[in-house]
C-alpha cells in the first residue's frame, strides 16, 4: 500500500463543499475506498468582519475553488477525483497530481508526519474601511482619536493615521482591534 498524502482538487468556484459531500458519498458506497482516501476538507478560518462599528466572526473559505484531500495516489483514486462532478483537475503540473510538503501544510495546522502543527494565532480581521475613510481609535495611546486612514496594511492587520504630536502631523500605525469606523 502507498502512503497517503495531502493533495489540492481545484473545483469549481462555489463548489467546494459538494465537491468534498460528492466524494465522501463515493467512498461510503466503495468501502475499499474509504481505506485510500482517508480525509477531504475545505479549509475554513474565522475572520472578524468591523461593519459600522460591529465586530461579526464568519468563517470564511481560505482557499476559494479548492479541496484538500489526504489519500493514497493510484490509478482508481485518480479517477473517482478527477470524475466527480465540480472537480476540474488535479493542482501540479499537467495531469500529475504533486502532493504537498509540511512547509505548506504548517498554515493550515495539519499534522504530516508525526511533526506537531500550531494553528495560526491570531483570525484575521476585515474591514469595510478604505484609504480616505475616518476612523475613531478605541484602545490604546491614541484613544478618542479621529483621523482619516492614510494606509491600510492587510497582512500586519494595521491602518495607518495621522496625529497631531508636537505640533506637527505624525504617521501612526493602529491595530485593527483598536479601531472602529467614525
Amino acid at each position: 500500500m502507498a502512503e497517503a498524502k495531502w493533495y489540492v482538487v481545484h473545483t469549481y468556484s462555489g463548489y467546494e463543499n459538494k465537491v468534498k459531500a460528492n466524494i465522501e458519498k463515493t467512498i461510503e458506497n466503495n468501502k475499499s475506498l474509504a481505506e485510500q482516501i482517508l480525509e477531504v476538507r475545505v479549509p475554513m478560518q474565522d475572520v472578524v468582519e468591523l461593519k459600522d462599528g460591529a465586530r461579526k466572526t464568519v468563517s470564511k473559505k481560505m482557499f476559494p475553488g479548492y479541496v484538500l484531500l489526504n489519500m493514497e495516489m493510484n490509478d482508481d483514486t485518480w479517477y473517482v477525483v478527477r470524475n466527480t462532478r465540480g472537480v476540474t483537475g488535479f493542482v501540479g503540473p499537467g495531469s500529475k497530481p504533486v502532493p504537498l510538503t509540511p512547509a505548506e501544510m504548517k498554515p493550515l495546522g495539519i499534522q504530516i508526519g508525526g511533526e506537531q502543527q500550531e494553528t495560526p494565532a491570531r483570525e484575521k480581521i476585515e474591514l469595510d474601511i478604505e484609504v480616505g475613510g475616518m476612523i475613531v481609535v478605541t484602545s490604546g495611546a491614541w484613544e478618542g482619536t479621529t483621523s482619516a486612514v492614510t494606509a491600510i496594511n492587510e497582512s500586519k492587520q494595521t491602518v495607518t493615521i495621522e496625529v497631531e504630536m508636537f505640533g506637527r502631523a505624525t504617521s501612526v500605525e493602529i491595530d485593527f482591534l483598536d479601531i472602529k469606523k467614525a
